[in-house]
């Protein structure tokens, strides 16, 4: 069964701390649905109506395009422990890029991780969870460095021109560019 909140609590802050993976869900009219599964310590709470995530750059860039379209935004935590439970993030989502003004205070919650082009900021509306019981125990054993590695090895000026090159969706719609490698000592 299915219970619904309007703000984080104690235990809900519990449960997607102990996460090492959560997966973002997005939509805009007349796209396909986005859903990313996302990795590294790059989730917070920033109070019990709103979260952030680091977001790196990857293949593309659909979650900003359909925030900027649309807003609307999912998040989902599994735990794959006991005990078993799926929690559900549903709100509305903006980006917050290097060169915005909120940027610095924002970025401040993180340790920043090497290719991080935005932090999304999500807005609350409600939260659900249910009992998760038909999904499999799961051991975590490591992160991937593939990623961090990539952007690392990088040039700042090659990097943000690579991502410069990426104004819309694969459905077209418009994004919003960073306009600066974020290089960090632990990425």
């Amino acid at each position: 069964m299915a219970d619904f909140f309007d703000r984080l609590d104690d235990k809900h802050i519990a449960m997607i701390a102990k996460q090492p993976v959560f997966f973002v869900a997005t939509a805009a009219e007349g796209a396909r649905i986005n859903l990313s599964p996302k990795g590294y310590d790059a989730f917070r709470v920033l109070g019990p109506t709103q979260v952030a995530y680091l977001d790196l750059g990857g293949s593309g860039n659909e979650t900003h395009a359909h925030l900027v379209a649309d807003g609307r935004i999912t998040i989902m935590f599994c735990n794959f422990e006991q005990p078993a439970l799926i929690l559900r993030i549903y709100g509305k989502g903006r980006a917050v890029l290097p060169q915005d003004a909120e940027w610095e205070e924002l970025a401040a919650n993180f340790d920043l991780i090497t290719g991080t082009r935005q932090i999304f900021v999500i807005d609350i509306e409600s939260i659900q969870t249910s009992c998760g019981w038909g999904v499999p125990f799961m051991d975590y054993r490591e992160e991937r460095a593939t990623l961090k590695k990539a952007h690392a090895q990088m040039e700042p000026e090659a990097w943000v021109e690579r991502v410069a090159g990426r104004t819309h969706s694969i459905d077209g719609l418009p994004t919003r560019q960073t306009d600066r490698f974020i290089a960090a000592d632990n990425g």
